[in-house]
């Protein structure tokens, strides 16, 4: 479905409820009353039938017999007559439907998606609870409950968690723009949705609950769209391989690690909680605070040495860091605190203190400049209520203006003698929470969020290109292997299609029998290290396939006739192609890791980093979604060493991460551009200081066969093959390409080199110098929905641009807007054209159908160069501007 009729069906006119009852145990009658109860304005059609009225309302008996066609139609009959219900749907003209059934099988899933695409009927379920908008008033569920009106989407594969974090948040005064129980998803699925509560402003924060995601290369790149402008987290589940089973039973698709799906959340730069008691912190945190923090340090205020303890406990262990107070805020502190030079972070202002206290030391903290984010925790006090300090503190903190206190969250402990204080906060806009750990927590979640944020506009470091490596070469390499049925490549057929990758391999000899490996050991010198090959064996070393330091032929050829003889009698089945030959590499001082490709059904080739010696599974693994770049290599190195799956040891010459970053993105290279590897292990890689050299590797082809809908990669990678030399009106040669990361500082200085005039026709204003978070926007973009085009040339060694063109597409992929620019002091070149019909090609190739562009009329030479290529031109004398368009599909 696309965002325009996803909108439609977000603001429904008439609702017809098909299979409406009098009977309370039905699903047609619950959702008849929510429906009439939840203040809906428009038509509601109760179909049935078996009764002349439904709750009061005149009932039609079929679906053709309604006086006019619904916007919306809830089906909650039987399963088996949901085919023939949507078609008659389709035949009267509504294009959207609720299917409330549940129990379809797989094969009746894909059925009725075809029943529904040929009836033109888009889907919401089945086996869902049906859709809440509180801002029209419309309650077209049979939840037991009502959502009330608020700035958050919450969107769930689980009808039952609907349930639960409806009743929860009718308890906590939180309410939603969008509340949509999925279920199923045979039409309408997360990314829709996402590309749609993106762009919705009645919506601030974006909550998932998760049991599989079908197409993850959609939903990457419509939560990377959105996370830019709001916080979008995600609680998903089957951490468990039980659990997946079990979330794939009840929504259907395929499982994949719980590993991968967390490199997907942190990719796509959302934030993943681990249970609902956590989706409940977050949804009320986002509720009320869904900005970005600006610092990660938190100031805690309390009234007790134990719960202040117990805050500090948990922020630590969680990598949380408290805030460094001033002197002069420990000075203000001091006067108030009955024992001076007792001020410290936390701050304990006593079990006696009154609310005039917290009053005067809340005041301080909220003034004091190095104070961002503020704690406040509460143990229950004999001197007043807690609902009397509560108050204090909603006045102290709304007495402040809005943009220049801190972010305040609170913590009231206790039950009875919290529970109005807590609602107090609540009702004041300022989050609260039952314990510590509950409150920490929460202000942890804001902490990865930020993080995941940062993760998406850092600017990669450049990587010079270690190889000049064909990959079309390469491919036909790989190719002749496959048609040779040579699917299993040991590391003496590996190295050469490494080495074209810069990834440095040991000199490998291959021996088809012990005697060719005695003779083979003799021409190489000893020491000598015998590896089997063989595809039918994982890890040889476990069934002593591999023997190190044999010193002699003799020795060789001996150990083997043993290896032989003992996987005979292990593994009587197994394939044996022969044995490898490795003169023994020096070890000291070395640290061994292992580096592997695998491919996932749902996410495509996936690259995992750890240490040898382990089976390297997904648990037991970092794990990346490829393509990476310099700082992605170096997220996942951190992620393997704080799981402590690489651990730091005491060596002469530590691991240089910047060479092991450049040798992942080299893998990462490798398995983007060669579709036919399967995958790939390099084990042991042996790391010494920055040099790394791959003493085993198994590389296993695949031919690649493209599946309508599923793209091979989660995330596009650089679309290399869009390259090409250009030869500009002075007879200069240059480079027209997509835009990279790493562009980021080069496209600054092709910004300052604007003049004010050009500055002003491209951005219809004046605007100061680009900050790095808009520069990484504009650098480090989603090929699948946008692209930008620049030329460059290389001059002193450097890159630099000299014009750039723009496309963004809609979700849709229906139009897009272009806007070019060129660097001020290279006009009269030809980048105009260059740009504009690069513009217009690649809009084709995406299968665009109306390609548009706005300017100022004084920007005549744009104009004219749009009309020669065809665009239509109309001039605004309202906005005082000029609209180029041009229809793709003619």
């Amino acid at each position: 479905m696309t965002v325009k009729r996803i909108s439609q069906f977000f603001n429904p006119k008439s609702v017809a409820v098909i299979g409406a009852s009098n009977q309370e145990n039905r699903a047609g009658f619950v959702v008849m009353r929510n429906l009439l109860q939840g203040g809906f304005n428009g038509p509601v059609m109760p179909v049935t039938p078996k009764y002349k009225a439904v709750h009061g309302v005149l009932a039609y008996p079929t679906i053709s017999d309604l006086p006019q066609v619904p916007d919306l139609a809830i089906v909650c009959t039987n399963k088996h007559l949901s085919f023939k219900l949507i078609e008659e749907l389709g035949a009267k003209g509504c294009k959207y439907a609720i299917l409330i059934a549940s129990g379809f099988k797989t094969e009746h899933k894909h059925q009725l998606k075809e029943v529904a695409k040929v009836a033109g009927v888009s889907i919401l379920g089945p086996n869902c609870l049906g859709l809440l908008i509180p801002s029209i008033g419309l309650n077209a569920s049979f939840s037991h409950t009502v959502a009330s009106q608020g700035k958050i989407a919450f969107i769930s594969q689980s009808a039952a968690v609907c349930s639960t974090i409806l009743d929860w948040a009718q308890n906590r005064g939180i309410g939603f723009s969008y509340f949509v129980s999925m279920g199923d998803c045979i039409d309408i699925d997360f990314a829709q949705l996402i590309d749609f509560l993106g762009r919705d402003a009645k919506t601030q924060a974006i909550l998932l609950y998760i049991d599989n995601i079908e197409d993850t290369r959609r939903f990457i790149s419509a939560a990377r769209a959105a996370a830019i402008s709001k916080p979008i987290i995600a609680i998903k589940t089957g951490k468990t391989q039980a659990g997946a089973i079990a979330a794939q039973q009840h929504t259907g698709g395929n499982t994949s690690s719980d590993a991968i799906y967390d490199a997907m959340f942190q990719r796509a730069g959302m934030l993943r909680v681990n249970d609902l008691r956590e989706l409940f912190a977050a949804t009320q945190t986002l509720a009320l605070h869904p900005k970005l923090l600006k610092v990660e340090q938190l100031t805690i205020l309390t009234n007790g040495g134990g719960p202040g303890v117990m805050a500090v406990d948990s922020l630590t262990q969680t990598s949380g860091k408290l805030t460094q107070l001033s002197d002069d805020t420990i000075a203000l502190l001091n006067k108030v605190l009955p024992q001076e030079d007792m001020a410290n972070n936390p701050i304990d202002i006593f079990g006696d203190s009154d609310p005039s206290r917290y009053k005067k030391a809340l005041e301080i903290l909220l003034k004091a400049p190095e104070v961002e984010n503020l704690l406040i925790l509460h143990s229950p006090s004999a001197l007043a209520p807690s609902e009397d300090y509560a108050k204090i503190i909603v006045e102290t903190v709304n007495n402040i203006p809005k943009m220049q206190r801190p972010y305040v969250l609170t913590n009231f402990m206790g039950e009875e003698a919290a529970f109005k204080a807590r609602k107090i906060c609540t009702q004041g806009a300022i989050p609260t929470y039952r314990t510590p750990e509950g409150a920490v927590g929460a202000f942890m979640h804001l902490i990865q969020y930020r993080r995941n944020q940062k993760h998406l506009t850092q600017t990669p470091e450049s990587l010079l290109e270690s190889s000049n490596h064909n990959p079309i070469q390469i491919e036909n390499i790989i190719n002749d292997h496959i048609a040779n049925n040579e699917h299993y490549l040991s590391t003496h057929q590996s190295k050469h299609i490494l080495d074209q990758y810069g990834i440095n391999t040991i000199d490998t000899k291959a021996a088809l029998t012990p005697t060719d490996a005695r003779e083979q050991a003799i021409e190489m010198g000893f020491p000598i290290a015998l590896k089997l090959i063989s595809p039918s064996i994982s890890s040889k070393s476990d069934v002593g396939g591999v023997v190190l330091n044999l010193n002699d032929p003799d020795e060789v050829e001996q150990t083997a006739f043993a290896m032989l003889l003992r996987i005979k009698n292990t593994y009587p089945d197994a394939k044996i192609e022969g044995f490898s030959l490795q003169k023994m590499a020096p070890r000291a001082g070395s640290q061994e890791l292992r580096i592997a490709v695998k491919t996932d059904p749902n996410f495509g080739p996936v690259i995992l980093l750890g240490e040898s010696g382990t089976g390297l599974n997904y648990e037991q693994a970092a794990v990346a979604l490829p393509p990476l770049n310099m700082n992605l290599a170096k997220y996942l190195i951190a992620a393997a060493q704080d799981k402590g799956l690489i651990k730091e040891k005491h060596l002469p010459d530590k691991i240089d991460k910047y060479t092991l970053c450049a040798l992942l993105t080299r893998v990462s290279q490798l398995i983007v551009e060669q579709s036919n590897i399967n995958s790939i292990e390099l084990n042991p890689v042996l790391a010494s200081g920055g040099k790394f050299l791959v003493l085993d590797a198994v590389i296993q082809l695949k031919k690649y066969q493209p599946k309508i809908g599923f793209k091979r990669l989660s995330i596009r990678p650089y679309p290399k093959e869009l390259e090409r030399q250009i030869i500009l009106k002075n007879g200069e040669t240059a480079l027209l390409r997509p835009i990279k990361p790493e562009d980021e500082e080069s496209h600054r200085a092709f910004d300052l080199a604007l003049d004010k005039e050009d500055r002003y026709k491209r951005f219809f204003g004046e605007l100061p110098e680009f900050s790095h978070d808009q520069l990484a926007k504009m650098t480090q973009i989603d090929y699948d929905r946008e692209m930008a085009f620049i030329v460059t040339q290389k001059l002193d060694g450097k890159s630099h641009t000299l014009g750039v063109s723009r496309v963004l597409m809609d979700p849709d992929n229906l139009e897009a807007e272009f806007a070019i620019v060129i660097r001020s002091d290279q006009k009269g070149l030809g980048l105009g054209r260059v740009l504009l019909q690069i513009a217009i090609d690649h809009c084709k190739h995406q299968g665009v159908g109306l390609v548009s562009g706005i300017t100022l009329p004084e920007n005549t030479g744009m104009i004219e160069l749009a009309r020669k290529l065809g665009f239509k031109i109309a001039r605004d004398f309202e906005e005082g501007t000029v609209t180029m368009n041009l229809n793709l599909m003619k």
